[in-house]
């Protein structure tokens, strides 16, 4: 199917955008990247058009001078910090706008848009596509871009994707907090004991979606797939990056101690001082978060790299002059994490 394919990307200048730029490039498939962000890699420029989801004119347009065959949407705001639905109205009703024109181009074969893990809250497992629980404001944005994706009477096959927790090359939330605090010596995890997490590496992550583009409709078409890694003991994981990004072993604190430090923190951020640990971190660390991840096996077969090799990779991108990508020049920080 990578004959003839051309892929429109929104959200490109992402996390994941920017390397889902990198492999389609390498394949030499026509693509475009619709943001309002210019693209992290300025390698990418030449392939972005500024445009911003929620101008249906702009959609309208691009899509008629591009006449894709696929479409990945990604564009999104996916940070957890506000509780005004408002504030992320980017997400569903610019899933919205985008779709109403989608409905246009007689050239599509496929979409796949981005939801979120967080339709469920921790520890809640759905009983099917349908059932949801979110538990902040971003994750009521994304249900609503589910149920928009499937009334919006796409004539087109899609699939809803879930992301889990995505790391690796690109990541700036990574590199500016856990590679940044581990490479100072300053990273303690918080108690031995065992937490399981739904993380993925986003080499993995792309590989999901290229192959989500060329599967069987059957395999894909109007089903809801996590993409991610299979649920792991997050221990593991922080001593594979401790190893490979410092040469040592990760150090541990009481969790009571942490705890402790997590209330002192919530205490500074009530009157605007940052602290490197809340109660809501806190939990984040301590907590399982375990995403079915079973039925995306099944249906494009297991992903190919290992967290070893996801951490290499991310360390070499890390080592190799990251900062000269900084996103100082993005309008807005916020959005196109994903």
């Amino acid at each position: 199917m990578k004959e003839g394919m051309r892929l429109l990307i929104t959200g490109g200048s992402g996390f994941i955008g920017t390397n889902l730029m990198e492999h389609v490039l390498a394949e030499g498939i026509p693509v475009v990247n619709l943001d309002w962000n210019p693209p992290l890699n300025p390698a990418h420029r030449p392939h972005w058009k500024e445009a911003d989801i929620l101008d249906g004119e702009a959609m309208r347009r691009e899509l008629a001078a591009f006449a894709p065959t696929h479409i990945v949407h990604l564009a999104a705001r996916t940070d957890t910090e506000e509780n005004d639905l408002e504030a992320y109205r980017q997400n569903h009703e610019g899933t919205r706008v985008l779709l109403s024109e989608v409905l246009r181009c007689p050239s599509l074969k496929r979409i796949i848009v981005t939801s979120t893990q967080f339709v469920c809250e921790a520890g809640y497992q759905p009983k099917d596509d349908l059932d949801f629980k979110p538990f902040t404001v971003y994750g009521e944005s994304k249900r609503r871009t589910e149920m928009i994706t499937r009334e919006a009477g796409l004539a087109c096959e899609w699939t809803i994707i879930r992301p889990t927790t995505i790391w690796g090359p690109w990541s700036l939330r990574y590199r500016d907090v856990l590679f940044k605090v581990m490479r100072k010596g300053l990273y303690f995890h918080p108690g031995r004991q065992r937490v399981v997490r739904s993380y993925g590496y986003v080499g993995n992550v792309v590989w999901q979606i290229l192959r989500m583009l060329e599967a069987p409709a059957e395999r894909v078409h109007g089903r809801v797939l996590y993409v991610g890694d299979q649920p792991f003991d997050l221990k593991e994981w922080v001593e594979e990056v401790s190893k490979q990004l410092v040469g040592k072993r990760v150090r541990y604190i009481p969790s009571w101690l942490v705890r402790s430090l997590a209330l002192c923190g919530d205490a500074l951020k009530a009157i605007g001082l940052p602290f490197p640990i809340t109660s809501g971190r806190y939990r984040s660390m301590t907590s399982d978060y375990i995403t079915p991840m079973d039925r995306t096996i099944e249906a494009l077969g297991p992903a190919p790299c290992s967290n070893a090799d996801g951490v290499k990779a991310m360390v070499m991108w890390y080592d190799d002059g990251s900062d000269r990508w900084r996103a100082g020049e993005k309008k807005d920080a916020r959005i196109t994490k994903a």
